[in-house]
């Protein structure tokens, strides 16, 4: 099986952030048509750029595989007539199967006979399974934004205009909406001759860099990095880690070539962030640092093209940064004639949502739910006066000049202007740590005044856009109220803090109440908010590899402790593992009767009348103890595995003693005893919720 296919679907430039995702769902798409028709393959290897999206599948058969399927046909009662001749039903059963009466047997369902013939399919050839199933694979992608072009019916994200479709050395071709489809690609838009003829798969990574695209994506990345890493070596500097930036890079560019650009000293009294900010945001430059991570006078971009006429490039990049960096120095410079303190009126002018008030309102209110919080986590009286006074400046720096231009900056120009005030670092530090995690896995805030603020602000922004119904639905999720509650639950967790969700919740929905006179339905809010925040950490758990099904039964219990509700995933997750599953059964078993009590019950030890109970109740006072005085709290494996010491006891407690019987005062006390052993597991998880193998 030495078969190759090519397909390249050629198209104006992608946004960099569709390259990836066009990518995996083409792959997807013909992987999943790959194996629906039973074609055996080696590997699918996936290759981007901006203008293409490439497809080769290596080692593919020359035949689907042959394939038995059994159909089921209409019951033998209405199949034959009285003559046992073939009925219109079962004839036209035949006829839509291609099926011969010797093809046909009988088998019972459910009592019922039915007809039933199996059918043997496959060995059509590749070229025509591919012909089929690569146009509907095109048209199965599908971008966050498509658009039409041409009068043609098909949607994608940027119009297509050519498509490589060959198998080994032969062009497969297919009608895609008058499409060019055959075996001319296109090189480099500027370099390279056009178009390009591809003889065959083996050629086709060759051809392409011959003409100045280097078309696997992973070539593309690390061809940028060292090609950074060197240029600013040279310089004596070196560059960061920056995943998002040479990510984007490598999506933007064809034939990616470094080119090192200058800048001028006067612009170097900026803090750097104000430097770096514009270069990578913006224009996506390479910073380069000394060893000590101080900010050096250049930059790197990549081109898309050769190095011809470097110095020209350079030159024009360098006028592109120094224009933005010249608007950053009389920003910085306007924006200190005041203070952050003096702004808050400005804040009075800029709405936060015309149903939640101005970003004012929400300064108190963060002001009111940070006091709350550190009340609740008892922080030192340092803590308490610096939250009262960065929560007071923490959206000052949006009315600033800089923060309006450049609003990436937000909280970081806080802590900037905070710091040049001569604020402590306590202050600065909270306003710039508000904001954090600024992207999924982002750094989290370190201090404990930064940490609370941070909760806080996203707290009263989720808080506030599900009073007033505007709740992510399916993937739309406007203002980003799922990251920013990922980001709250893991401050939480990372902070190890023990702060009921719903409690804070509470304080945010009061305040509203309070400051802002919202009127909703309080309890319909807040079983959503709950269920949204308990969402996500549930999805979190799934992402962190736990079963569905101990989750589920943790979060049954009603915890919204955000730290214990992961240290019992991780403990049970263990306890699952090691325990057998005669606990569980156990435990289960026991469950369904013990719900059976009722509160009227009560239970004495006097009316244990069988030698088994009376040992099961001895062998639970004990494990009690044990758990009460011996295991922490929180160390729910611990008691799991003490909880297992009453397996063997309990099943045959089962089978020698009968619970329900005809003295109610008998059935009561037995339904008791049950209960307060089975409260024990309960409290630690709902175990009926488990799927047990």
């Amino acid at each position: 099986m030495n078969n190759q296919y090519l397909l390249e679907i050629g198209v104006e430039e992608l946004p960099a952030r569709f390259v990836e995702m066009g990518l995996g769902q083409l792959k997807d798409q013909i992987k999943k048509r790959l194996d629906e028709q039973a074609v055996d393959y080696d590997e699918i290897e996936s290759l981007a750029t901006p203008r293409r999206l490439t497809i080769i599948i290596k080692g593919l058969a020359d035949k689907q595989k042959n394939m038995e399927e059994i159909v089921k046909g209409p019951s033998v009662k209405i199949s034959y007539d009285e003559n046992h001749q073939p009925t219109k039903p079962l004839l036209g059963f035949m006829k839509s199967k291609g099926l011969t009466e010797e093809d046909l047997y009988q088998e019972n369902l459910k009592g019922t006979d039915y007809i039933y013939a199996k059918i043997q399919t496959g060995g059509k050839d590749v070229e025509s399974i591919l012909q089929e199933i690569i146009p509907e694979s095109i048209r199965g992608v599908s971008f966050p934004k498509n658009m039409r072009w041409g009068g043609k019916n098909i949607r994608f994200a940027r119009p297509i205009r050519w498509i490589v479709s060959l198998f080994n050395d032969r062009v497969i071709a297919f009608d895609f909406e008058g499409i060019p489809v055959g075996q001319e690609s296109r090189s480099h838009r500027f370099l390279g001759k056009n178009p390009l003829l591809i003889p065959n798969v083996d050629s086709y990574e060759d051809l392409l860099l011959e003409n100045y695209v280097l078309v696997d994506q992973k070539k593309r990345y690390e061809k940028i990095k060292y090609q950074a890493t060197r240029k600013a070596k040279a310089l004596g500097g070196e560059i960061k880690e920056d995943e998002d930036l040479f990510q984007e890079l490598t999506y933007i560019v064809e034939y990616p070539t470094a080119i090192v650009g200058n800048v001028n000293e006067k612009y170097m009294s900026l803090p750097p962030v104000v430097i770096t900010t514009p270069m990578r945001e913006h224009l996506r430059y390479i910073p380069v640092y000394d060893t000590e991570g101080a900010l050096k006078p250049y930059f790197i971009t990549i081109r898309n093209g050769n190095s011809d006429y470097e110095e020209i490039v350079a030159q024009g990049n360098e006028k592109v940064l120094a224009a933005r960096l010249e608007d950053a120095v009389f920003f910085y410079e306007e924006d200190q004639k005041r203070k952050l303190e003096d702004r808050l009126e400005d804040l009075k002018g800029v709405m936060f949502h015309d149903k939640l008030g101005t970003l004012y309102d929400k300064t108190g209110r963060l002001q009111a739910l940070t006091e709350q919080i550190g009340d609740y986590l008892q922080v030192a009286e340092e803590t308490k006066i610096a939250l009262g006074k960065a929560s007071n400046l923490a959206k000052t720096d949006l009315v600033t000049n800089m923060v309006q231009e450049f609003t990436e900056l937000q909280g970081l120009m806080g802590a900037i202007y905070a710091k040049n005030e001569g604020r402590p670092d306590i202050i600065a530090t909270a306003l710039n740590e508000q904001y954090m995690p600024r992207k999924a896995n982002g750094d989290l805030p370190l201090t404990t005044t930064g940490s609370i603020l941070s909760i806080a602000d996203k707290l009263d922004t989720i808080v506030g856009l599900f009073a007033i119904d505007l709740i992510p639905t399916g993937s739309q999720d406007p203002f980003g109220l799922r990251r920013q509650a990922i980001g709250l639950i893991n401050i939480i967790k990372n902070k190890n803090w023990h702060l009921p969700l719903s409690i804070v919740v509470d304080y945010a929905l009061y305040i509203y109440v309070g400051r802002q006179e919202l009127v909703f339905d309080y309890n319909i809010v807040k079983e959503a908010i709950m269920n949204f925040l308990l969402g996500r950490i549930r999805q979190m758990l799934l992402d962190e590899g736990y079963r569905y099904d101990l989750i589920d039964a943790v979060l049954a219990t009603g915890l919204d402790d955000v730290v214990d509700i992961f240290k019992r995933c991780q403990d049970l997750k263990v306890a699952l593992e090691d325990l057998p599953k005669d606990f569980f059964e156990a435990y289960i078993r026991l469950g369904h009767l013990a719900v059976k009590y009722q509160d009227s019950m009560e239970f004495s030890q006097d009316q244990l009348l069988e030698d088994q109970e009376k040992k099961l109740y001895e062998e639970f006072t004990r494990v009690k103890a044990k758990m009460d005085e011996e295991i922490e709290p929180s160390d729910y494996l611990a008691k799991m595995q003490s909880l297992n010491e009453l397996t063997d006891t309990i099943h045959d407690y089962f089978d020698q003693v009968m619970v329900l019987t005809e003295d109610p005062i008998l059935s009561s006390n037995r339904l008791s005893m049950l209960h307060n052993i089975y409260e024990e597991v309960k409290g630690i998880l709902d175990i009926n919720q488990l799927v047990l193998e």
